[in-house]
């Protein structure tokens, strides 16, 4: 198994998992449970989603776009807090 993919907390690395399993690339999460153990610190470089060697160049597209597609959804959402005009931001 080989680390494709880091990530900053447990949610974007099942979000990048499942992305993987859903296009037939069996995928592991190492050190998820590790997150209970830091307690409220943040986890960083504790967390990594792993797949098999042979699934590497596969599963780098799959990892792109889902990074993209976070990158997207975080700028969307500052963008949505920056903006105290638009009387729904709140309920967004």
């Amino acid at each position: 198994m080989q680390i494709i993919y880091r990530a900053a907390n447990l949610f974007d690395a099942h979000l990048v998992k499942d992305a993987l399993e859903a296009e037939d690339i069996p995928a592991f999460i190492a050190g998820e449970y590790l997150t209970g153990a830091v307690g409220q610190l943040p986890a960083m470089d504790y967390i990594a989603v792993m797949v098999p060697e042979s699934s590497l160049p596969s599963a780098s597209d799959i990892v792109r776009d889902v990074e993209a597609q976070l990158s997207e959804a975080r700028l969307a959402m500052k963008a949505r807090e920056d903006a105290p005009d638009d009387p729904l931001a709140a309920f967004c």
